[in-house]
C-alpha cells in the first residue's frame, strides 16, 4: 500500500514538474538510504543523468515563470510529465518489497499506467487553468502560480517519498483545487462567449 501512495504523489508531482520528483528521487536514491531504486532505474543515480535532469529542471523553472512561454511550454511537456510520473511510480516498487506486497513487483507495467495517467491528469487540469489565469491577470499571474507549482511539486515529493500517508491527504487536497479550479475556468470561458456573442 505504500508503494502505490509513494507512486501517486511523485506521479503527482511530475504532473506539475517533471524533474522535481526525478531529480528528488535520483538524489535520495545515491546519497542516502531513504530510498532504494530498483536495478532497472540504476540509471536515475548516475551523476550525468542527475546533472541532465537539474539543467532541465533550471530550464524548466525559467520557462514556467513566463506568460505565453509558460503554455508552450506545456504543450511540450505534455508528454515529458506523464512520462516522468510513470517513471517515478515505477521507480518506487522497491517500496513495495518493504510492504511484503509482490503484486505490484509482479506487475510493474501497472505502476507505468497509473503513473502516466496521475501526472497527465495532474498536467492537463495545469495546461488549462495557466491560461485562465494568465489572461484573467494580464499575465502577472504567471510567476506567482508557477513558483506555487514548483513548492507544490517539491512538497508532494518529498511528502510521496517520506510520509506516504500524508500524501494521499495532499492528493486528495490536491483533486478538490483542482475540480474547483477547472469549474472555475469553464464559468469563465463561458462567460467570455458570452459577451463576445453580445
Amino acid at each position: 500500500m505504500l508503494a502505490v501512495l509513494t507512486g501517486l504523489g511523485l506521479s503527482t508531482a511530475a504532473g506539475l514538474n517533471a524533474y522535481i520528483p526525478l531529480l528528488l528521487v535520483g538524489l535520495l536514491a545515491r546519497f542516502t538510504g531513504a530510498l532504494h531504486l530498483p536495478e532497472s532505474f540504476a540509471w536515475l543515480t548516475n551523476g550525468w543523468v542527475l546533472t541532465g535532469i537539474a539543467l532541465l529542471l533550471a530550464t524548466e523553472v525559467i520557462l514556467d515563470k513566463v506568460p505565453v512561454v509558460d503554455t508552450v511550454n506545456d504543450a511540450v511537456q505534455t508528454l515529458v510529465r506523464p512520462a516522468a510520473g510513470g517513471a517515478a511510480f515505477a521507480a518506487t516498487d522497491a517500496a513495495s518489497k518493504v510492504d511484503s506486497s509482490t503484486f505490484m513487483h509482479d506487475h510493474p507495467w501497472i505502476g507505468w499506467v497509473l503513473g502516466i495517467v496521475v501526472a497527465f491528469l495532474v498536467h492537463a487540469t495545469k495546461a488549462s487553468v495557466r491560461p485562465v489565469v494568465n489572461a484573467g491577470t494580464l499575465g502577472a499571474g504567471a510567476p506567482v502560480v508557477s513558483v506555487v507549482e514548483d513548492v507544490a511539486s517539491l512538497g508532494m515529493s518529498l511528502l510521496a517519498i517520506l510520509a506516504p500517508v500524508l500524501a494521499l491527504v495532499a492528493l486528495l487536497l490536491f483533486a478538490y483545487v483542482a475540480v474547483r479550479l477547472l469549474r472555475k475556468a469553464r464559468r469563465r470561458r463561458r462567460r467570455n462567449r458570452a459577451t463576445t456573442a453580445a
